[in-house]
C-alpha cells in the first residue's frame, strides 16, 4: 500500500474546507495512520470542530460528537444496559464511542469522573459496561478539542489522559490571505456535501497494519530513548515523559517516514514530532513557569544538546 499517497489524498481534500494550515492537518492524518489520539488546543473559532468533521467525511468512517458538559455522564458516552421487558432480558444500548472518529468537543467541561471514562478506550479500544468487556470499531481515534484560556466551569485533563493523546496540536489564525479566501468560500456555509470520500476504514486498519514494515535503525531507535529519556533528568521538568510517549514518538515517526515515501525512519522524523508528540506531557516546575519556561523550549535545548545519528537507508535491517 502506498500511504504517501493516501496521505496526499486525505491532506488535499482536507485542504478544500481548512485553509492554510497543511502541515496540522497532515499531523492529524499522521496520528489517524498510527492509531493516535489527537488534542486540538486553540482559540474559540478558529476551525478545530470544522477540521476533524472534514477530515471524518474525508476518510469515509463513522463519526459521533459528543458535547462536554459538567453534567455529562460516562453512561452518556458509554451506552448502558437496559431491561427490555418484551424479551425479558438486559440488552446493550452503545453510546456514541462506538464508532471510527470520535469528536470530545471541549472535554475539559465535563467532570473529572466523566473525563475518566474515555481512558480505557483510548488505550485499549474497548470498553467495560457492567463487567462484561466490549470491542470498539476499528480504526478508532479520539479527536478532542479544548480552549486553554476560559477557566471557568472547566476541569483540567490529568497527566494519565494528556499522556493518552498522541500529539497535542493548536490551529491558530488563518493569514489574512486565506482569511480573504475563507469569506468567500465558506462565509455562508461550510460545504461538507461536496468532499470526495477518499478512502474507507478498511483500507486505515490496512495502512495501519503496514507500518509495521517501516524500519528503524538500533541508532535512530537510541535517539528517540535518549530524547525522552532527557526529559526525566531536566532540572525544569517536574515529570518527564513516559514509556508510553516513547511508543508514541515510536509509532509516530513510523507513519511519518511512510507519508514520505520512505521505508525506513531518519533523525529528522523524530525531530519533526518532538513538540506536538511530547510537549503535552511534561509537567514543568513551578521555577520553570515562574521563570516563563516552556515545555516546547526545553525540547528544543534537549534536542540542540544531543547528538544526532547519521541517517539510515536501505543499507540496514533496523527493528
Amino acid at each position: 500500500m502506498d500511504i504517501a499517497q493516501l496521505a496526499d489524498r486525505l491532506t488535499a481534500e482536507t485542504a478544500k474546507i481548512i485553509y492554510g494550515k497543511e502541515t496540522q492537518i497532515r499531523l492529524i492524518v499522521m496520528a489517524l495512520l498510527s492509531q493516535g489520539h489527537v488534542l486540538l488546543e486553540d482559540l474559540p473559532g478558529v476551525g478545530k470542530t470544522t477540521l476533524i468533521k472534514t477530515l471524518a467525511a474525508v476518510s469515509g468512517c463513522r463519526s459521533k460528537r459528543i458535547q462536554f458538559v459538567p453534567d455529562l455522564l460516562p453512561a452518556d458516552i458509554l451506552g448502558m444496559n437496559i431491561y427490555d421487558r418484551n424479551r425479558g432480558e438486559f440488552r446493550h444500548l452503545p453510546g456514541p464511542v462506538f464508532t471510527n472518529l470520535l469528536l470530545a468537543d471541549e472535554i475539559n467541561r465535563a467532570v473529572p469522573r466523566t473525563q475518566s471514562a474515555l481512558l480505557e478506550a483510548m488505550e485499549e479500544r474497548q470498553v467495560t459496561i457492567d463487567g462484561e468487556t466490549l470491542p470498539l470499531p476499528t480504526p478508532f481515534v479520539v479527536m478532542a478539542t479544548q480552549n486553554p484560556v476560559e477557566s471557568e466551569s472547566t476541569f483540567r485533563l490529568p497527566a494519565a489522559q494528556m499522556d493518552r493523546f498522541l500529539i497535542r496540536l493548536s490551529m491558530g489564525y488563518p493569514a489574512p490571505e486565506e482569511e480573504r479566501r475563507m469569506l468567500f468560500s465558506l462565509g455562508d456555509s461550510i460545504p461538507l456535501d461536496g468532499l470526495e470520500t477518499v478512502t474507507s476504514p478498511e483500507e486505515l486498519v490496512a495502512a495501519q497494519d503496514s507500518l509495521s514494515q517501516i524500519r528503524v535503525s538500533p541508532e535512530v531507535a537510541g535517539y528517540l530513548v535518549s530524547l525522552v529519556g532527557a526529559t526525566r533528568s531536566h532540572p525544569m521538568v517536574r515529570m518527564g515523559a513516559s514509556p508510553r510517549a516513547s511508543r508514541a514518538l515510536f509509532r509516530a515517526a513510523r507513519a511519518w517516514a511512510a507519508m514520505a515515501g520512505r521505508s525506513f525512519v531518519t533523525p529528522d522524523d523524530i525531530q519533526a514530532l518532538i513538540h506536538p508528540v511530547l510537549a503535552h506531557r511534561l509537567l514543568l516546575t513551578n521555577e520553570a513557569r515562574l521563570s516563563g519556561v516552556t515545555a516546547d523550549g526545553v525540547l528544543d535545548q534537549i534536542a540542540a544538546q544531543l547528538p544526532v545519528p547519521p541517517a539510515a537507508g536501505d543499507e540496514f535491517h533496523g527493528a
